[in-house]
């Protein structure tokens, strides 16, 4: 039994089910989501019901056997985990760098896995497992069908501008910081030079806003009908959209990785984070074009 411990949104969730999935694959097991964060309420909520994935939610006894009476907070460093003098439980792995750790296929069966896991590279050995339990169980309503419709019949491009949060939450400010104007008006250059009557999407929690500092002299849809509870169904929308300029966001990363577009064009921001520190090679998968 793998248990992923699921926090933040949906991206976040994907990337944190996708990499316990992988290793539950290998072990040939099953993988459980401890949801507790979401059970107090807050501004994020458990979203991968929404998905085709294995839903199996593990009970309060099977999260404290792995974790070793969690409310004493007994958690360990992904190093400390291989080495045997470690006096914390090896059952409990915790491990928020963004860097990919190749050790990761090295972890037993029956452990608690926390952390963020933020690279493809985590599952790249079942790819087409995630990308078939990624499909959304639920049918678009009409207003979004309608919308889907018109991105495939056109040669259609995704731009996800996110602020909100990033500049409002100042924990968020300080780690993630936002992607800079320059950088989407590189990259709707970029697109303009390499396909033909884009048609651009764009995705924004301030579409207001987004439209003052674009300026685009192509066509434009802004989206804003799928705020909140609905939010998956931009993802889907936007996953739809045959290219894709994406944000400093797990959101709009998943988007573009579920977009199923042989010929895709993804552009993806070269700094993801506020502090320069991190390394994001990881992050941002090949093939995809950083600006």
């Amino acid at each position: 039994m793998i248990i992923i411990c699921l926090k933040g949104g949906l991206g976040n969730q994907l990337f944190q089910y996708a990499a316990a999935r992988s290793l539950a694959h290998i072990h040939k097991t099953a993988v459980k989501l401890d949801t507790t964060a979401y059970y107090y309420g807050g501004p994020r909520q458990f979203e991968l019901s929404h998905f085709n994935i294995q839903e199996n939610i593990a009970v309060a006894a099977e999260i404290e056997k792995l974790t070793e009476a969690r409310q004493n907070r007994l958690q360990k460093s992904f190093y400390s985990l291989l080495h045997s003098h470690s006096k914390l439980s090896p059952n409990h792995i915790r491990y928020n760098k963004p860097q990919y750790k190749a050790d990761f296929f090295k972890l037993s069966d029956n452990i608690y896995l926390e952390g963020y896991w933020l690279s493809e590279k985590y599952f790249s050995n079942i790819k087409d497992i995630i990308r078939q339990e990624f499909t959304f169980k639920e049918k678009p309503d009409d207003k979004n069908q309608k919308l889907a419709d018109n991105i495939t019949a056109v040669n259609s491009v995704s731009i996800h501008i996110r602020r909100g949060d990033y500049t409002e939450d100042s924990k968020a400010v300080q780690s993630h910081g936002i992607c800079s104007v320059q950088y989407y008006r590189d990259c709707i250059e970029y697109i303009t030079k390499k396909v033909e009557n884009p048609h651009f999407f764009i995705f924004s929690d301030r579409p207001e806003w987004s439209k003052d500092i674009l300026k685009l002299s192509y066509p434009a849809t802004y989206i804003s009908q799928n705020f909140g509870e609905k939010d998956y169904e931009d993802m889907r929308i936007m996953s739809l959209c045959k290219h894709n300029i994406i944000a400093n966001s797990t959101f709009s990363w998943w988007a573009a990785w579920l977009n199923s577009n042989p010929q895709k064009i993804v552009l993806a921001p070269q700094k993801w984070f506020a502090d320069k520190k991190f390394n994001i090679d990881d992050i941002v998968p090949a093939g995809w074009i950083k600006k």
